[in-house]
């Protein structure tokens, strides 16, 4: 079976970070903190000149695009003091949507859709502390740019709120991202059905099973999705306060909804492989009775070539035979081969009337 990427390497521990290390991504940190009546944005290039902001009062939220280099992974883990299995889980980049609860942190998981070609699935995972939040993109590259906006201004309730307030932001920014998406899957459900009614090719089934793979991608990001989320409004936890959890309720629907038109198009796709089929099939066995007709004719017309070479060469041994014996034959210049319904054998029986002997 061939490995794909973000396997992990056979006997290594479950807690270790360095087996799924992908070098050729880039690596960039942002890092925002803030309070009600203030905001730094610095540039941050080690992960050392993150640990005097933590000690400040308000709120620090790092963001972490690619996964290229473990050991500044492992340098945060440190810093905010992120348990190991969650550091794996951050690089391996293959975990569905889920919550875990580390006591002094929760781990967040979550998948971000890109669309580059093709429709493509990212991991992104948040870990979630008393005053901070840390986010990690796989690439570089996301839909927080609202949220970033939202913090830049002087007068927000995002400022004044903390780092609960600030997850249900990401995870709700990434959860509206899928809209777009869904607006395109639903176009391209609707250019398929004009063209299943018309007259489908193979080309068309092609293009209904590549709606039917990303249709069966985006649920897989969202089922597990919705019991993510759940579970934050269903679990009592310290990081995630009462009002939070409202908007996070708010952020449940919008994932439900989402789970909703995914499954009313995987419906309409099952109708349009099946009508696809069905029209393709009748196509094929027309195509094949056509077939066999124009073989059937073709057949036809080589055994009636056939006999009326056969039925030359035997005339003209006839007249062959007739001149060697002496015969003369004074209408043969005037025998037509093909006329009237005699066959070309009748032409060439030459009768005694004709022949005068030598």
């Amino acid at each position: 079976m061939k490995r794909r990427r973000g396997d992990r390497p056979l006997g290594l521990r479950p807690d270790d970070p360095l087996a799924h290390a992908e070098p050729h991504i880039p690596k960039s940190i942002h890092l925002f903190h803030y309070a009600a009546d203030a905001l730094e944005e610095p540039d941050v290039a080690f992960v050392e000149g993150i640990a005097p902001y933590i000690e400040k009062p308000g709120v620090t939220w790092v963001n972490v695009d690619g996964l290229g280099n473990p050991d500044i992974i492992l340098e945060m883990g440190k810093v905010f003091g992120l348990h190991p299995l969650a550091l794996e889980d951050v690089l391996s980049a293959r975990q569905r949507p889920k919550v875990d609860d580390y006591g002094t942190s929760l781990y967040i998981v979550i998948r971000m859709l890109r669309y580059e070609d093709e429709l493509q699935t990212e991991q992104v995972s948040l870990f979630l502390g008393p005053n901070f939040l840390v986010t990690f993109f796989e690439r570089p590259g996301d839909c927080l740019e609202p949220v970033r906006e939202r913090l830049r201004k002087g007068v927000n309730p995002l400022r004044r709120e903390g780092a609960d307030c600030l997850m249900h932001a990401v995870v709700d920014a990434i959860v509206d991202n899928y809209f777009p998406f869904l607006e395109r899957l639903g176009e391209l459900v609707e250019d398929m059905e004009t063209e299943v009614l018309a007259r489908p090719s193979r080309s068309t089934l092609a293009r209904v099973h590549d709606i039917r793979r990303d249709l069966l991608d985006v649920r897989r990001c969202t089922w597990p999705l919705r019991d993510a989320v759940s579970s934050l409004l269903r679990d009592e936890n310290p990081l995630v306060g009462k009002a939070t959890q409202l908007y996070l309720r708010d952020c449940c629907d919008h994932v439900v909804f989402v789970i909703d038109v995914l499954e009313a198009y995987r419906e309409r796709e099952a109708e349009y492989i099946g009508a696809s089929v069905e029209r393709l099939r009748r196509y094929l066995a027309e195509s094949a009775e056509a077939g066999s007709v124009a073989a059937r004719r073709a057949r036809t017309e080589l055994a009636r070539t056939e006999e009326r070479k056969s039925a030359l060469a035997q005339g003209g041994r006839r007249l062959a035979g007739c001149r060697w014996m002496g015969y003369d034959v004074p209408h043969a210049a005037e025998v037509h081969l093909f006329s009237g319904r005699r066959s070309v054998g009748q032409w060439f029986c030459v009768q005694p009337r004709h022949c005068r002997y030598g």
